[in-house]
């Protein structure tokens, strides 16, 4: 008896995992000429197994729990035989209870990448060291951490984005873009970071776990207070809006361009005075969007 429940433990503790991420890796090197392409296989597979086997966190987490996510990257450009640039796509998703359905957090392009890459070397991270390839790596790492940990407790990521800005503070005497605030555009990592921990986008930040926690995991089984839960995330960011932290509102763009046309199809079937109401908000703060919120004026699909 006493072997079967050792056994039982076990099998249950080798189904735990410290590593935190369930991350779909892809490598495109479409643009580079020439016949060898191992190079590029191999480098797919060592950041696959970098960002899949490291425990970003110390909190363990079943396999069914990991966070679901995925890191495009695109190759642009080979220097040499080992240095390259690219551009680099994000994507983070999150589970809402009670349904399938899985709802998009982040979904960002950082068009400015460069790394050193040397085949068959194993890619290592060590957080007190600023290195092109594994720091990038490990700053999404910790931003796709931090958002996920933001949807499910009121700004329960601070901890893993300031990991994030420590990668930050070690880049900034780097030769890659992308890690400095005078870095040409203002949607780079700095700015990222500098935006999620300024206090002044609390009230997002807050919106996150609002709209994610309080408002989507409630759909399932009380429709009408779950989309009332994500209007108030939605009032809440119009409140940052308008009182507009700095002049370029990166923060509030990282939200809707993943959440655009969620937003659409939560109050698609909502009465016509709620969606008039959600119309104007979002037409106000995220005049990108605006020919995707039109449909709020119409009969739309249901969430």
């Amino acid at each position: 008896m006493k072997k079967i429940s050792f056994l039982v433990i076990f099998l249950w503790a080798i189904n735990l995992q410290a590593q935190e991420l369930r991350c779909n890796i892809s490598v495109n090197s479409a643009r580079i000429q020439g016949t060898n392409k191992s190079i590029f296989n191999t480098l797919q597979r060592d950041l696959y197994e970098f960002i899949n086997n490291t425990a970003w966190t110390p909190h363990v987490y079943a396999t069914d729990e990991r966070i679901e996510c995925s890191i495009f990257i695109t190759i642009n450009e080979q220097i040499g035989a080992s240095d390259f640039k690219g551009s680099l796509q994000v994507q983070l998703s999150r589970p809402v209870y009670g349904s399938a359905y899985t709802s998009p957090v982040f979904n960002f392009m950082d068009n400015d990448i460069a790394f050193r890459y040397i085949e068959y070397d194993k890619i290592e991270f060590n957080e007190n060291q600023y290195s092109p390839l594994s720091s990038l790596i490990a700053f999404y790492a910790y931003v796709i951490v931090g958002l996920d940990y933001d949807t499910f407790s009121l700004r329960g990521g601070t901890e893993w984005f300031k990991k994030a800005e420590q990668i930050i503070s070690l880049a900034q005497n780097a030769t890659e873009s992308g890690w400095k605030p005078y870095d040409g555009s203002r949607n780079n990592r700095y700015w990222m970071i500098e935006n999620i921990l300024n206090s002044k986008y609390n009230l997002e930040r807050g919106a996150y776990y609002k709209y994610h926690r309080m408002g989507l995991d409630r759909m399932s089984e009380q429709i009408a207070d779950g989309r009332d839960e994500v209007l108030n995330a939605l009032l809440d960011i119009q409140r940052v809006y308008r009182e507009r932290p700095d002049p370029y509102l990166f923060f509030l763009k990282l939200f809707f361009d993943a959440k655009a046309d969620e937003i659409v199809n939560i109050f698609s079937e909502a009465p016509q005075q709620d969606r008039n109401r959600v119309y104007q908000i979002l037409t106000e703060i995220d005049k990108a969007n605006e020919q995707k919120y039109k449909k709020l004026k119409e009969t739309t699909n249901s969430f």
